[in-house]
């Protein structure tokens, strides 16, 4: 242990039993086992000294919004039936659905908000380390906003399309968002319309909604589950669109493309650098800075610099420039451990703090770089966009210097290394399309979904959480829907784990996909230019590229003329941690879309606030929400959701 560990600590490490998880990925097994050799205290072994959790505030019924309390209301009927202001179960469950959700929406929001101010340096010549990188998604992006773009050069277009971004941020007429306006079918913007629900200003939702569930505010469960639909629009709209979007005009969209993921990936000759956050207006210039420095690393004895990524921003990597994939969010405290990491490099969203404790353990410099996001014993390198290049040289010469400090005697990488196919993008998945029917892409797809050889998809999202991911819940369900010829789309950490199981890759296709699956996957491989068929679950990015499955929904749904609530779709986070996973299933719910999650939200203190979102939403917006633990029960309930949806539409 490092002299530099504080005392509590070191406290903490004798009184911990260690946990020992079972089921895991044999990369973060052997890690584990290295931990609990060295005395290092990780997110199972924290858990584990959590003991029972509390029943209240699983169940969403402990009310904190006033000093009158904390309030509690007793599920069983015996004790207090309403808190010290009159509010009831259902009131308290549904203000506290609503800020959780503002929590998820203010951080993808805020994510937008800062992409968006970057594209609108570049358009206004202050940037210089960035650029538009897609001019022809940029000039896509124009004519839908109804931006000109004749006789204009590239900077003006993206002055006029990061503009158009802010005005969701700070406009003041009743006018829905210009990205609703862009991004919501038809029929589903009859349906926001007529019940309420089209935004006009993000930050002004986020505002009203701590507003309304203040104490002595909103105590009608069923417009405070309204406001839980707007605040779910206002982060799909207002925050996962406009970000993909604008990271794709600055770095590129994404075109499928072979990488390698896993804890492996990391280079015991090296210098390691790990990405690990959400924005890649930070990760994308670390790259870019790490191949400028290479010949330094190997000046002090290294073989070169080695970036991988982690959680949400390795994604954004992973996906444009092939950079690997080393690690989710709960693997992050294990790539530490490998004692092989020289920094770790973090902006914002899923950093634990105990990231900064583990770091004291070995040489690895854990680098903080957000105003927002500091973390105690971290060191703080305070990025700027108008600084970029600067600040992104600075932190990668901090690397080279830590390298000179490893412990060879410590350093441990497992020889776990997995090939995954990502980098599927709505635009290039039209593109592929286009090889076989160059007038109306989407006919091949729908005709497949039709004739039943795939009988629908799943999107599977979201993060893995220590209390699921010893029963391998997201592998289990993926494998299961796939037997069923459901095609799955993956992003987020649930997409490491699929990349991680080797379900992204041709092999995957011929090992675990049903009979009609398999053989269109294999035609697609032909026109794709592969050996084999196209993976199984196909990889389409970070967490704000939930977008994206939307967008494919989207298209599908206007070139049939139905409700997307009408397709044979579904969306699952079988492992969510985050608020904002919150905030993004309440979006698909809101467009139409049945969602599964586990574990279960905090809402079944309430009866009522249960069946409406598990029952009766359904007649509102199609949408409905599925809780199921058990990972082959909920394929088949997805399954049994999608077959409903094809009798619907008269399909076998």
């Amino acid at each position: 242990m490092s002299s530099k560990s504080s005392n509590s600590f070191q406290a903490l490490r004798l009184e911990v039993p260690l946990a020992k998880p079972i089921g895991l990925d044999e990369a973060s097994r052997l890690l584990v086992e290295k931990a609990k050799k060295e005395g290092i205290v990780l997110e199972y072994d924290r858990l584990a000294l959590q003991g029972v959790q509390c029943g209240f505030g699983l169940l969403g019924l402990c009310c904190r919004n006033c000093y009158m309390g904390p309030c509690r209301i007793d599920p069983f009927g015996e004790g207090p039936s309403a808190g010290v202001c009159g509010a009831t179960a259902d009131t308290i469950v549904a203000r506290n659905l609503l800020r959780e959700e503002v929590g998820g929406t203010a951080s993808h929001t805020e994510h937008a908000y800062e992409v968006a101010h970057v594209l609108k340096g570049v358009g206004l010549g202050l940037l210089k380390g960035y650029s538009v990188t897609d001019v022809e998604k940029l000039y896509a992006l124009a004519e839908k906003l109804g931006v000109e773009t004749k006789g204009k050069d590239v900077r003006e277009v993206a002055l006029e399309v990061a503009e158009k971004a802010l005005e969701d941020f700070s406009r003041t007429e009743k006018e829905p968002l210009n990205w609703i306006k862009i991004k919501t079918p038809k029929t589903v913007y009859e349906t926001w319309e007529k019940l309420g629900l089209l935004v006009s200003n993000v930050y002004a939702e986020i505002a009203n909604a701590m507003h309304r569930s203040t104490m002595g505010n909103d105590a009608d469960p069923t417009n405070l589950l309204l406001a839980c639909l707007r605040q779910g629009i206002a982060d799909g709209c207002g925050g996962l669109h406009i970000a993909t979007d604008l990271q794709d005009v600055l770095f590129g969209v994404p075109r499928p493309r072979e990488a390698l993921v896993s804890l492996g990936t990391l280079k015991a000759d090296h210098v390691n650098i790990a990405v690990h956050g959400h924005n890649p207006v930070l990760s994308m210039k670390i790259a870019e800075w790490a191949m400028k420095l290479n010949d330094e690393a190997k000046k002090v004895g290294a073989a070169g610099i080695n970036v991988v990524g982690i959680c949400c921003t390795g994604n954004e990597v992973l996906e444009r420039l092939g950079i690997p994939g080393a690690a989710h969010n709960s693997q992050a405290e294990l790539a530490i451990v490998t004692g092989a990491l020289d920094a770790m490099v973090v902006d914002i969203q899923c950093i634990f703090p105990s990231l900064s404790q583990i770091a004291s353990c070995y040489h690895t410099k854990l680098i903080t770089t957000v105003p927002f996001v500091k973390i105690p014993g971290a060191q703080h390198i305070e990025f700027d966009p108008e600084r970029a290049d600067e600040v992104a040289e600075k932190i990668v010469r901090e690397a080279i210097e830590a390298y000179k400090k490893r412990d060879p005697e410590k350093v441990f990488i497992p020889n776990v290394v997995q090939r995954a196919i990502v980098g599927f993008s709505v635009e290039a998945i039209v593109e592929l399309l286009k090889k076989i029917d160059p007038d109306d892409p989407l006919k091949p797809l729908i005709d497949v979904i039709a004739e039943g050889k795939i009988k629908g998809a799943v999107g599977i999202v979201g993060c893995p959480s220590p209390k699921l991911r010893d029963q391998r819940i997201t592998e289990r369900l993926a494998k299961s829907l796939l037997a069923k010829d459901v095609l799955i789309v993956a992003t987020g950490c649930t997409a490491y784990i699929l990349a991680q199981e080797g379900l992204m890759t041709p092999e995957a296709t011929m090992k675990h996909a049903g009979p009609g699956l398999r053989e269109v996957l294999s035609l697609l491989g032909k026109f794709a230019g592969l050996d084999g068929p196209l993976p199984p679950v196909w990889h389409m990015g970070s967490c704000v590229d939930n977008s994206r499955i939307a967008d494919l929904i989207s298209a599908l749904a206007e070139r049939l003329g139905v409700h997307p609530s009408k397709l044979p779709v579904a969306g699952s986070a079988p492992e969510f941690i985050t608020e904002k996973a919150v905030s993004i299933g309440t979006y698909f719910l809101a467009l139409g879309i049945t969602v599964h999650v586990a574990p279960a939200p905090r809402i079944f203190g309430s009866p009522y606030v249960a069946y409406v979102l598990t029952e009766k939403l359904k007649d509102i917006t199609g949408g409905r929400l599925i809780v199921e633990y058990d990972p082959e029960r909920a394929a088949e309930r997805l399954y049994e959701a999608i077959l409903e949806k094809r009798r619907e539409l008269g399909l076998a």
